[in-house]
Formats: C-alpha cells, structure tokens, sequence
C-alpha cells in the first residue's frame, strides 16, 4: 500500500478517536400562572397558588438530577413576564428570587423567555446541536389542544399575548434530539392535536393530555382523562 493511503487511513482513525462524544442536555420550560383579576368571578378560577408551574418544574427537575447526577447539564425556561405582573399585582413579593433559588439549588441554566419563538430559537441553537442533542423536554403551564399558551389570564381575560402553536413546530430543525428522548406536556388537551403536529415536525412523540390537568396535588400533573400520544 502507497504511503498516501496509509496516511489517510491513520488520519481517519485518529479523527473518530478525538471525535467529541454527543453529549445529552435536559429541557423544562414553564409558563405563567393567571391572575385573579380575571378568574375572580368563573367557577372554578385558575391558579389559586403562583407556584403551580414552577413547584412542578422544580419536582421534575430533582427527578432529572436523582436519575442522570449532578453534571448534567439541565436548562430551564420560564416565561419572566407572567411572575413579574403575578407579583406586582397580587402576591407582592419577590417571585423571581424565588424562582432564581430553584435554579440556584438545582444548578440549573435558567433562561427567560418572552415568546413561542424564544423556545424554538434555543431548541435549535441554544447548544451546538451537532455535539448536545435534547434528551428531555418537559412543557409546564396552560395549553389547549393546538398551542401552549404561556401567559393564559395574565395580560387578557381569558386569553394569551404568548404562545406556541402547533403551526409553528415546523421552524423545530430536524436532528436536535437524541434517540431517547423524552418529550412531554403536562398541560391541558396537548394529546388532542398538538402531539400529533410534533411529531409531524420533528419526527419524535410528544405525550400529552387527552382532558385536563390537575396541579392542585403538590406533585406532578393529574390527567383528568389519560394520557396519550
């Protein structure tokens, strides 16, 4: 054999052995609680405590932890906006610290959002998805069977200023997660359309609710129905 192609040969086996591994990194996004100003006067008002999402983010997360230690790289997204208006207007105290000493606890990244577009952008470059693909993603907050809708009765009655509907799971580049990946919506419906619009776009399942979800119980979600993809 020439000594080109024994260069060659070498050179291919000592960039598969240098090669980075692909490393896994651990998505949780949470949206904004409600305010009573609007949900006074329904029948059964939304969000009686601020902490719904956050309180069930944070027991997924230490789940994450227990299960895959303390060097896993966990980012967590929550929607800023939504728990500065929760604590101006009606709890009158310091939610961002604390939610800054969840992050602080967990040694988590923490990343403020302000759109449906925000999740998409860091889901496909927040990492060089190319060496960190997504290992888990878990959605907390209010929903409707088409769209996650972040500030849900925060801004408007009854209504979202920020979302991420189903239409737009298209701008999700294909290749972010790893073969494992965990993918799920502890919100409301999700299973009814929603899932099936992800897995469109991005080829992977997304389980979600068929019916409501309960974060009443101080642990994770309740489906008033099942669950389902």
């Amino acid at each position: 054999m020439k000594a080109p192609a024994l260069f060659f040969i070498a050179a291919l086996y000592c960039g598969t052995l240098l090669a980075a591994p692909i490393e896994k990194e651990y998505i949780v996004v949470s949206g904004g609680p409600s305010l009573i100003e609007w949900e006074k006067y329904k029948t059964t008002p939304h969000d009686h405590w601020w902490c719904n999402f956050i309180h069930a983010s944070r027991i997924r997360i230490e789940q994450i932890r227990e299960k895959n230690g303390p060097d896993v790289p966990i980012t967590w997204l929550v929607y800023r906006r939504a728990y500065v208006r929760r604590a101006e207007r009606q709890e009158h105290q310091d939610l961002i610290g604390m939610i800054n000493s969840v992050r602080d606890k967990y040694h988590v990244k923490l990343v403020w959002f302000d759109k449906g577009s925000d999740v998409i952008n860091y889901l496909n470059s927040g990492m060089p998805r190319n060496q960190v693909k997504i290992a888990n993603f878990d959605y907390f907050g209010h929903s409707n069977r088409a769209c996650f809708m972040f500030d849900y009765s925060n801004d408007i009655d009854s209504g979202s200023k920020s979302w991420l509907h189903e239409t737009e799971l298209y701008q999700i580049h294909h290749g972010l997660f790893s073969s494992d990946c965990h993918i799920k919506s502890w919100g409301c419906y999700t299973a009814e359309s929603m899932s099936q619009s992800w897995r469109r776009a991005t080829g992977k399942k997304m389980e979600g609710a068929i019916g409501k979800t309960d974060y009443s119980t101080g642990e994770l979600p309740r489906v008033s129905k099942r669950w389902a993809f």
